[in-house]
C-alpha cells in the first residue's frame, strides 16, 4: 500500500487502517464497494429452570452468566431427545450447546457416551481441549475423573491408546468421518458398551458434508444410527452449521430424521466492514501489498487463497519486504506436516505471528485467536464460503474489515460489475444426493456388512433401496439368506474399498531420483495433469512427467525448470440413458436425466509461461475415461440455429462460449465448485437431433447438483447473459466465456454469437421443437436380453447331463494341465428324451461322443475345464463347440470363486455325494466298476437336481466365508437362451 506505516509502535485499528485505503490515489479507485455490517447486541436468556442448580452455578462461574437465544432454543430441545440443526454465524457460542447439554447427562446418567465428529483433526484438538477445561472446572460435580472426561481417536492415535480407549472408553470420543466409517463402525463388537450407551452424536462444521462426500456421510449416518438402535440405544443428533439456505432440507436428508433447526442467533456482532475490489494488478500481488501494510500496522490478518500454489507465492513475494517482521507472517496449507499445522495455529492464536496466508484449510473453526483483517483473494465460490472465511475476524467484540479482491474469472467479475448482488445475495443451499446409485451400492454392501439386513426393517422397505438391494443379489455383492429373510455382505470389510470424498484410485507422484514420493493424485485427474510430458507443480516446484502408469498406480516425475506449462486437449461425446424430466425455459426445451460422458486425453499444448503463446501441441495415447452421471441440458430450435448461421455467426464458438459461461456462473446457484461439474457442446447431438448443451455433475451417479440447477435453469441463463453483456472484452477473456480447463483450448469462441445466442433464447415465448431422444449404440455393456420361457420351460425338449471318471489321479499323469491323459472308466449321461441314465465304459466313448452331439443342450458341473478335455483325448471333435453349460462355471461367474457340488448338493438338496473321485480312482484299480457306475449315477443326478432347483427357483444355497447359508442367484435361464443361440 503506498500509505506509509504509523511511526509509533502501536497497534493501529481497523478503522485507521482502512481510511488509509480510502485515501490512497492508488488503491481507492480499485474499491468498487463497500459496506459496514453495524454491531449487534446481545439477544439473552436464562438457564432452563429444571437444570441442576449446581451445574449452572458452574457453567455461570466460568464466564457464561446466561445463554443467548439460540443456545437456549437449540438446548430445548435437546433436552427433549429431538435431533437438531444449529445454523448461525461463526463464533456464536455453539460449542457450549452440545456441551451443557452432555455434562447434563453425564450427571443424570454416568454410563452415557457421546460422539464428537470434526472434518479436521485440528478442529477436534481445539474443542478436546474446550471440554477438558469445562470438565475440571465441575470437578467434583463429575462422577468421572474429569481428567480422562474425553480423548481423540484419530489416525495419529497410537495402536497402544486406541486399544487404551477401546477398553476404558471415556464419556466423551472426539473423532472424524473416516475413522467412524473404517475403524468404528465395521468393529462395532469391540466398541458395543460405547454404542450401548450413546446418547449424543455432534457434527460439527456440517455445512462441509455436501457433494458425493455428504452424500456418503447421509449412509454413514444411517449404518451408525442403525448399529446404536441395535444395541438399544437412540442418539439425538447436534448439527452445527454455517449459515446455509436449506438447513432443515438438508439436515433431515442428512441423517434420514426429523431435525428441529435453529437459525436466529442470538449472539452479539462487532462492527465489520466488507469491500469488494478490482485489482489493477493480479489479485495476488494486491493481496501482497495489502498484507504488508496490514503487518506493518501490527493489524492481525488471515489471506485465503485458492491454491497451494498461491498461499506460497504471496508468502514469498511478501516476506522480504517485511524486514524485521518477515517471521511474522507465514504460510498454512495442506501438506504441511499435522505438527508443523499446530505450531501456526497456536502462533497464531498466541499472537506470535501477525499475519498467515492460507488456502481453505482454516476455513473451519479452529481456534486462532481474534483477528482484524480478512482478504479472500478470489471468489471462495459461494456466498456461504464468504460469511464463513470473514467470520474469522472481528471476535471478541473487535471492529474489523473483510476485503474481497477480485481474480480475472467471470464469477469475480460478476461481483464486481454487480456488487449489489453480492451483498443481498442469499446463502447458497447445500446439496447431497444419498439417492446416487454407486453411493448407495457401496454403502448398502457395508450395512449388511455390519449387521445383516432384515426384510422388515424400515430402510429394505424403502424403495429405492430394495431395488438396489435386488440389484446387488444379482451381482452377489450382497447374499440373501436361505430363508430369504436376510442380507449379508459377501465380503469382510467392504469399507476399506470406498473413498468418502468419492475420488478415484490414488496415484503416488515419485520423485525419479530419490524414489521419494511427492504427493498423490487420483486416477481421473492424473490423465489431464500428470500425463507423460506434463508440467505438475508441487510445493511450488515444476516437475515434468515422465511416465504415467495407471495399473501400478505411480507417476513418475522429474524436477524441471522450462520456460512452457502444459495444458491437456481431450474429446468428450456424451450419450442420454433416459429422461427425467423436461420443461420449456424461455421457449426452449430443457431436460434432464442419466447420461454417459466418454472422455479421451488426445494430447497437450506447450505453452510459453510469460506470453501464453502456443509453442507446439504433442498427440498422446490415452485410455478413454468413461463416466456415468447425471445432467441437464438445453435443446436449440433450429430455427434460431439456421438464423444464426445466415446472420455468420460462428455457431459452435457461439454455444461453447454459452456453455463455458454457464459453468462459471453454475455456483451462483448451486453450492459448489466448478471443478465439481462438466460440459459439452454438440452442433447436432446424434440423439436430439438439434444443437444441444449440456452440463453433468462430474461425480459417478451424479451429486444432484444438475439435478438442483434444472429447476433454476431459467436464472442461470439470465445470469449468464447479464455476466457476458456486462463483460467490456471485444472477443472473449476468463471474466466472461473462456474456461481455464477448456480442453479444446477455448477453441473456438464467439463471445458475440453468445450474446446473439441467449438473447434469441429469452425472446422465445412459444414452447420449441420437442425432440425425441433417439438410442444410438452404447459402448456400456447391453442390457440382459429377455428370455421370454421362465423357469423350466426355459429348457429344450431335449437336454442331458453327464460325468465322466477316470483311471488316473492327476498325480499320476504330471498335474491337472495334463487332464486328457487320465483316461476315462465310466461315463454316465442323463437323457431328459427318456428321462433316464445311460452308462458308458471306456471301448464305448465314440457312441457317448455321439449321444453328447445329438442333444440340444448339454449340461454338467466343470465339464468345460475337466470332462471335455478328458473326453478330448477319444476323439476329434471339438466338444467345447457342443451347446454347453457348466453349472460350476455359472457359480464361479457369480462369486468369483468354485464351490464343490457336495456343498451344494448338502445345502440345497439336503443329500451329500457317494463318494469321491479319489474312492472311484481305488475302486477303479480294484475293479469294482459296479460301484463307480452306482457312484458316477448319483453325481449325474445330484448336478440334474441342482440345475433344476437352481432353473426352477433362481438360485442354490451354500454356506458363505462366515458360516451362514446363504443364496447363489444364478440366471440360467438366460444362460440357456445364449447358448442355444449360438
Amino acid at each position: 500500500m503506498d500509505v506509509p506505516a504509523p511511526s509509533s509502535h502501536r497497534t493501529a485499528t481497523i478503522a485507521e487502517y482502512l481510511d488509509s485505503l480510502y485515501d490512497s490515489p492508488r488503491f481507492a479507485p480499485q474499491i468498487v464497494a463497500k459496506k459496514t455490517f453495524e454491531k449487534q447486541q446481545a439477544v439473552t436468556c436464562e438457564f432452563p429452570s429444571d437444570m441442576d442448580k449446581s451445574l449452572v452455578a458452574k457453567i455461570v462461574d466460568m464466564g457464561y452468566p446466561s445463554l443467548y437465544s439460540h443456545q437456549r432454543e437449540a438446548i430445548n430441545n435437546i433436552r427433549k431427545n429431538e435431533s437438531v440443526i444449529v445454523s448461525t454465524p461463526t463464533a456464536s457460542g455453539k460449542s457450549l450447546i452440545y456441551n451443557l447439554c452432555f455434562f447434563e447427562q453425564l450427571l443424570q446418567d454416568p454410563r452415557s457416551h457421546a460422539l464428537y465428529l470434526y472434518p479436521l483433526k485440528a478442529l477436534a484438538q481445539d474443542q478436546l481441549r474446550v471440554i477438558t477445561a469445562m470438565g475440571g472446572h465441575l470437578g467434583d460435580l463429575l462422577p468421572n475423573d474429569s481428567t480422562s472426561i474425553a480423548q481423540i481417536y484419530d489416525g495419529d492415535t497410537s495402536q497402544y491408546k486406541r486399544s487404551r480407549i477401546r477398553k476404558e472408553t471415556p464419556p466423551v470420543l472426539l473423532s472424524n468421518p473416516d475413522m467412524l466409517h473404517l475403524s468404528f463402525l465395521p468393529y462395532h463388537e469391540s466398541w458395543s458398551h460405547f454404542f450401548r450407551q450413546l446418547r449424543f452424536l455432534v457434527v460439527d462444521e456440517v455445512h462441509s458434508y455436501r457433494g458425493v462426500f455428504g452424500s456418503h456421510m447421509s449412509w454413514v449416518f444411517r449404518r451408525l444410527i442403525r448399529l446404536a438402535n441395535h444395541y438399544g440405544a437412540d442418539p439425538a443428533v447436534i448439527m452445527l452449521s454455517a449459515t446455509i439456505g436449506n438447513p432443515q432440507q438438508f439436515g433431515e436428508k442428512l441423517i434420514s430424521r426429523p431435525v428441529k433447526v435453529v437459525t436466529e442467533s442470538g449472539a452479539p456482532q462487532a462492527a465489520k466492514h466488507v469491500l469488494l475490489l478490482n485489482p489493477w494488478d493480479s489479485a495476488a500481488h494486491t493481496a501482497g501489498q495489502m498484507v504488508e501494510a496490514a503487518v506493518k500496522r501490527k493489524l492481525r490478518t488471515i489471506v485465503y487463497t485458492q491454491s497451494r500454489k498461491m498461499t506460497e507465492l504471496i508468502t514469498l513475494w511478501t516476506r522480504p519486504k517485511l524486514g524485521r517482521l518477515a517471521q511474522k507472517l507465514s504460510s498454512y496449507r495442506a501438506g504441511f506436516l499435522p505438527e508443523e499445522r499446530r505450531e501456526i495455529e497456536q502462533q497464531l492464536a498466541n499472537g506470535q505471528l501477525l499475519a498467515v496466508i492460507s488456502t481453505s484449510a482454516l476455513e473451519l473453526g479452529i481456534d486462532i485467536g481474534d483477528l482484524d483483517l480478512c482478504l479472500l483473494v478470489g471468489y471462495p465460490g459461494s456466498i456461504m464460503a464468504s460469511y464463513q472465511r470473514g467470520g474469522r475476524v472481528g471476535r471478541g467484540g473487535r471492529e474489523s474489515a473483510v476485503v474481497l479482491i477480485a481474480q480475472e474469472d467471470a464469477l469475480d467479475q460478476y461481483f464486481m460489475r454487480n456488487p449489489d448482488d453480492f451483498f443481498r445475495r442469499n446463502v447458497e443451499s447445500a446439496v447431497i444426493n444419498p439417492e446416487n446409485p454407486t453411493i448407495m451400492e457401496s454403502q448398502l454392501s457395508c450395512v449388511a456388512a455390519e449387521y445383516p439386513l432384515h426384510v422388515e426393517e424400515r430402510l429394505c422397505r424403502e424403495e429405492p433401496v430394495r431395488r438396489t438391494i435386488e440389484s446387488l443379489c444379482g451381482q452377489s455383492v450382497l447374499l440373501q439368506s436361505g430363508s430369504g429373510d436376510q442380507y449379508f455382505s459377501s465380503r469382510k470389510y467392504p469399507q476399506r474399498q470406498i473413498n468418502l470424498r468419492g475420488g478415484g484410485n490414488q496415484l503416488s507422484i515419485i520423485n525419479s531420483s530419490s524414489g521419494e514420493v511427492l504427493g498423490e493424485i487420483d486416477s481421473l485427474r492424473s490423465l489431464k495433469e500428470c500425463h507423460p510430458g506434463a508440467l505438475y507443480i508441487h510445493r511450488a516446484q515444476s516437475w515434468l512427467i515422465e511416465k504415467l502408469d495407471l495399473g501400478a498406480k505411480e507417476v513418475i516425475a522429474t524436477e524441471a525448470r522450462v520456460p512452457y506449462y502444459t495444458r491437456a486437449t481431450s474429446n468428450k461425446q456424451t450419450e442420454i440413458l433416459d429422461v427425467l424430466a423436461e420443461k420449456a425455459v424461455f421457449g426452449c426445451r430443457v431436460r434432464f436425466g442419466p447420461l454417459t460422458v466418454t472422455e479421451q486425453v488426445t494430447g497437450y499444448q506447450k505453452r510459453n509461461k510469460n506470453t501464453g503463446k502456443l509453442i507446439n501441441t504433442i498427440p498422446l495415447d490415452l485410455p478413454e475415461q468413461l463416466l456415468e452421471t447425471e445432467g441437464v441440458w438445453i435443446e436449440i430450435d433450429p430455427a434460431v440455429q439456421q438464423w444464426m448461421e445466415r446472420e455468420k455467426h460462428h455457431f459452435m464458438g457461439s454455444i461453447h462460449a454459452m456453455e463455458h459461461a454457464m459453468i462459471a456462473m453454475f455456483p451462483l446457484l448451486i453450492l459448489c465448485d466448478r471443478n465439481d461439474i462438466g460440459g459439452i457442446s454438440c452442433v447436432i447431438h446424434e440423439q436430439t437431433e438439434l444443437a444441444t448443451v449440456f452440463i453433468y455433475d462430474g461425480y459417478t451417479g451424479g451429486a444432484g447438483l444438475c439435478s438442483e440447477a434444472y429447476n433454476q435453469f431459467d436464472k442461470l441463463i439470465t445470469t449468464t447473459f447479464k455476466t457476458v453483456s456486462s463483460c467490456s472484452c471485444e472477443t472473449g477473456c476468463p471474466s466472461c466465456v473462456h474456461s481455464p480447463k477448456c480442453g479444446s483450448g477455448n477453441r473456438p469462441i464467439d463471445k458475440n454469437g453468445c450474446l446473439t445466442l441467449l438473447q434469441k433464447i429469452m425472446a422465445q415465448k412459444s414452447g420449441s421443437k420437442r425432440s425425441k431422444i433417439k438410442n444410438k449404440p452404447s459402448g456400456l455393456p447391453k442390457l440382459p436380453k429377455e428370455s421370454g420361457k421362465k423357469g423350466l420351460d426355459a429348457l429344450p425338449s431335449r437336454f442331458g447331463l453327464f460325468d465322466v471318471e477316470t483311471k488316473r489321479s492327476a498325480q499320476e499323469v504330471g498335474g491337472w494341465h495334463k487332464a486328457e491323459e487320465m483316461g476315462i472308466s465310466v461315463a454316465v449321461v442323463y437323457d431328459s428324451q427318456i428321462d433316464g441314465y445311460i452308462t458308458y465304459l471306456e471301448d464305448e466313448i465314440d457312441k457317448l461322443v455321439n449321444h453328447l452331439s445329438e442333444l440340444d443342450l448339454v449340461i454338467g458341473f466343470n465339464n468345460k475345464r475337466f470332462d471335455n478335455r478328458v473326453l478330448s483325448k477319444y476323439t476329434d471333435r471339438d466338444l467345447q463347440r457342443l451347446p454347453n453349460v457348466d453349472l460350476l462355471e455359472e457359480v464361479h461367474n457369480q462369486l468369483g470363486y468354485r464351490i464343490s457340488l457336495n456343498s451344494l448338493a448338502a445345502h440345497t438338496l439336503g443329500i451329500e455325494k457317494s463318494a469321491d473321485g479319489l474312492q472311484a480312482l481305488k475302486w477303479y484299480k480294484e475293479g469294482e466298476i459296479a460301484k463307480i457306475v452306482h457312484y458316477c449315477r448319483k453325481d449325474v443326478e445330484i448336478t440334474r437336481n441342482l440345475f433344476l432347483h437352481g432353473l426352477e427357483h433362481g438360485f442354490l444355497l451354500f454356506k458363505n466365508k462366515s458360516g451362514k447359508i446363504v443364496r447363489l442367484p444364478l440366471n440360467l435361464e438366460m444362460t440357456i437362451l445364449n447358448v442355444l443361440e449360438k
